[in-house]
């Protein structure tokens, strides 16, 4: 498995970047390794969801729990990449801490490839969280 963790500080309120976070059908609009977002069912605060990421436009599904003003949780449940992906937020005196932390492979034979691509992800997950940065700020 491959960890990567980033983060960003953001001068806001936890209530503005909870309301970009938590708004998972804009997410290909910061994440530029999902174009697309397809909702499958919600009950409560869990997601069901097929995401469409820019790797070879491969489909996974997802889990996604939402932990209002703390964290989003998002489980690869079927498709190449297998693990989690989860976003912490948390304020600080002046500012928010927004985090992501994957801890993911790729499934069965791209496994071999895990490396190579977290580096991607990584830079990916860089750019996404500054993104979010940006239209807050």
């Amino acid at each position: 498995m491959a960890k990567i963790e980033a983060s960003v500080d953001i001068k806001s309120t936890i209530d503005k970047v909870w309301d970009i976070v938590s708004d998972l059908d804009n997410e290909p609009k910061y994440w530029k390794g999902t174009k697309e977002v397809k909702n499958i069912s919600k009950e409560g605060n869990k997601i069901k969801r097929e995401i469409t990421i820019a790797f070879k436009d491969k489909k996974c599904n997802q889990e996604v729990t939402l932990y209002p003003k703390e964290k989003i949780e998002s489980i690869f449940t079927k498709g190449i990449i297998e693990g989690s992906k989860t976003i912490n937020i948390s304020q600080k005196e002046d500012f928010v801490k927004l985090e992501a932390i994957w801890d993911i492979k790729l499934s069965g034979m791209m496994g071999m490839f895990t490396g190579m691509i977290s580096k991607h992800i990584k830079s990916g997950t860089e750019q996404a969280l500054q993104s979010i940065k940006d239209e807050i700020e």
